[in-house]
């Protein structure tokens, strides 16, 4: 009964989409709209079903219903409630029927809310978007279908979710923020389809678009964070970033989606990089298609990813096909693409820009070689071939290196290019800021030439950010008649917005780059009073205890941790045993303060009661998550509506003329 209605949700789901993308590509071509108010209800339709067959699946799992193949593949009885609950998204199917909810929200959204002045394009935007849907439905209801019944006899109990993702609640938190991140894209994509379509991309498709851009980058900004904490939380190597092709895959429309919103800034402002902007935001909705190949193939292997299944090839022809209709749509309306005639000079404000997005491209295409080159190798010459870490440090961190720089350039120079003067001395009032973030790490101890240069760029770029982005505060009041700076924010929040998103920038910046290189770790076998010592901690053995919980066993080690003979307080490392896990998972203890992280990994526990200890310092690390929470919080300024928006969009008063004195006319 399970089995057959969340299958039937789908079915609809996948009826809905069919027909509302063939009827809003004709109520578009026709410019009907009986066509589009059909296209926005079967819209709303594809986005009931997808939540129908999303709550018939959370039904299943919290009722332990091993009758259905997804269940008896994730569940279990000793799985306590939470897990359960986000065990949607622990394994293959479940994960695509949650991208099936995702996307039918994120539908549900554009046709209930992009409507008004944008008809022309939403019929275009719906279609595509539905046709999206229809994709993925189709692989719900073919080859990832997660209600399947299961083959008899029907177990009375399951495995539970992977041992990975029951170790730490952040995994309740970081596939949701991804997948928010991941589907979003679909949105700028099919606005940027019906734009091209349309022959229009002026500022009525621009506006709407930066909008819908925004939020899923800065939800995949909080995965991409949430992910790195999770690595750093729970695996227990002291680390965030391993350049780890799952990770990388997420990164990658990151990258594009950032320079495509720069891009925007640019062309809303100057009328140029029109083709820069339409082209970066199909690039980022195929690198989202490419990265869940990556994932759910199995041709990487990584902590992330899922098994091998026949989904890839599938996925890999849904690729190929959409990367064939962009290069078609983009060669039948490149005359659109042109931008207005200007006289840009390279040393301006948008010259930055330029700059700018060839850099992130760079960097995109430096990370994606590095990550399916393996892969590419692999299929054609059957030889495995590794690219580390040291390629990625070596060929990205330059880049890294010249996105901070241009931070802090691009911002200070005017638009337009101007006067050589003025632009020499707007590069030069900088420097004094530049040479006290070298004069700070050179004090703190920092010899190494990346950590200079990264405090030498972020000083520079911190001073022009502050400066630029108090501007407006600072100017306000005196404009209007002392008005706080309240009110200089909701003139122009995107201005300040974004300024609060390069805080949040130069502050991950510097703290991955201090992290990265005074990292310090010692590692010892304990007995119980034993003492391991590192950068001034004494971290003392007291014990090991074994706790057994419905669906784990815990080895638990007590230390207590103190400097100068002062005690710091006791942190329980531990390995957690789960039945269907050969290996036990290791749990760290972090002592976090704003200065650095203590990390302790217990290695084993032996039958005499000795563990093995590993302890590590790391500076800063809090303020690579501190930093992260600063741009999306910069991110949601960008999203409140600037004055000039607010009164275009406010409905303008109507004289009642059959009330007038004169009748209704004169």
């Amino acid at each position: 009964m399970t089995s057959a209605l969340g299958q039937g949700f789908v079915l609809l789901g996948l009826i809905a989409a069919g027909f509302g993308a063939a009827f809003g590509y004709i109520a578009g071509v026709k410019r009907s709209a009986a066509g589009l108010r059909l296209t926005r209800r079967l819209a709303l339709l594809f986005a009931v079903a997808m939540v129908g067959a999303s709550a018939v699946m959370w039904y299943a799992l919290l009722s332990h219903d091993f009758s259905v193949s997804y269940v008896a593949q994730v569940g279990s009885l000793a799985t306590p409630l939470h897990i359960t609950i986000f065990s949607l998204w622990s394994s293959l199917e479940g994960s695509i029927l949650f991208w099936g909810l995702i996307l039918g929200l994120y539908i549900a959204a554009a046709a209930t809310f992009q409507r008004r002045g944008h008809e022309d394009y939403l019929a275009y935007t719906l279609a595509t978007l539905l046709g999206i849907g229809a994709f993925f439905t189709f692989l719900i209801a073919s080859v990832a279908d997660p209600f399947a019944p299961t083959a008899p006899p029907v177990p009375v109990d399951g495995p539970g979710p992977n041992p990975l993702l029951q170790n730490h609640l952040l995994m309740a938190i970081h596939p949701p923020m991804l997948y928010l991140g991941y589907v979003g894209m679909s949105v700028p994509f099919a606005m940027a389809v019906a734009a091209l379509l349309r022959g229009q991309l002026g500022a009525t498709w621009l506006r709407p678009m930066r909008r819908w851009l925004l939020v899923p980058t800065s939800f995949l900004t909080a995965g991409i964070m949430l992910g790195g904490w999770w690595s750093y939380e729970v695996l227990g190597w002291g680390g965030y970033w391993a350049w780890d092709p799952v990770e990388n895959a997420s990164f990658l429309p990151w990258l594009t989606g950032i320079a495509a919103l720069h891009s925007g800034i640019v062309q809303q402002r100057r009328g140029t990089l029109k083709a820069w902007t339409v082209i970066l935001i199909m690039i980022t909705f195929l690198l989202t298609i490419l990265g869940t190949f990556l994932t759910r193939s199995g041709v990487v292997n990584s902590v992330h990813s899922f098994t091998q299944s026949p989904i890839g090839p599938v996925f890999l022809g849904f690729l190929g096909l959409c990367a064939a209709a962009v290069v078609v749509l983009l060669a039948l309306r490149i005359d659109t693409l042109v931008s207005e005639p200007s006289n840009e000079r390279l040393v301006s404000r948008e010259g930055a820009f330029l700059l700018n997005n060839l850099l992130f491209v760079s960097l995109m295409f430096t990370v994606l070689v590095g990550t399916i080159y393996p892969i590419v190798a692999e299929s054609l010459r059957g030889v495995k071939v590794s690219v580390g870490e040291p390629y990625f440090n070596r060929m990205a961190v330059p880049l890294f290196a010249g996105l901070l720089l241009l931070m802090g350039v691009g911002p200070a120079l005017p638009w337009g290019g101007s006067d050589p003067k003025l632009v020499r001395r707007a590069l030069v009032r900088p420097l004094p800021a530049a040479a006290v973030g070298l004069a700070v790490a050179l004090l703190l101890g920092a010899r190494s030439a990346p950590v200079l240069i990264v405090s030498a760029f972020a000083g520079f770029a911190l001073w022009v950010t502050a400066d630029q982005g108090l501007r407006p505060i600072r100017a306000r009041p005196r404009r209007q008649g002392g008005r706080g700076p309240l009110a200089a924010v909701l003139v122009a929040p995107d201005r300040l917005g974004a300024y609060v998103v390069h805080l949040g920038v130069l502050i991950t910046f510097v703290a991955v780059a201090v992290s990265s290189t005074f990292q310090r770790e010692a590692e010892s076998t304990l007995r119980a009073g034993d003492t391991l010592r590192l950068g001034g901690y004494e971290m003392t053995f007291r014990g090991a205890e074994r706790v057994q919980e419905p669906h784990l066993i815990r080895h638990q080690a007590e230390v207590e941790v103190s400097t100068n003979g002062r005690s710091r307080g006791v942190l329980y490392p531990s390995l957690n045993i789960y039945p269907n896990q050969r290996e036990p998972i290791g749990t760290p203890a972090v002592r976090t303060s704003a200065g650095h992280d203590l990390y302790l990994t217990l290695m084993n526990v032996g039958s005499d009661g000795s563990i093995g200890l590993r302890a590590i310092t790391t500076p800063l690390v809090a303020w690579i998550w501190i930093g992260v929470v600063v741009m999306v919080l910069g991110t949601a300024l960008c999203l409140i509506p600037t004055a000039a928006e607010r009164r275009a969009t406010t409905p303008r008063a109507v004289p009642d003329l059959a009330a007038s004195p004169a009748g209704g006319g004169r």
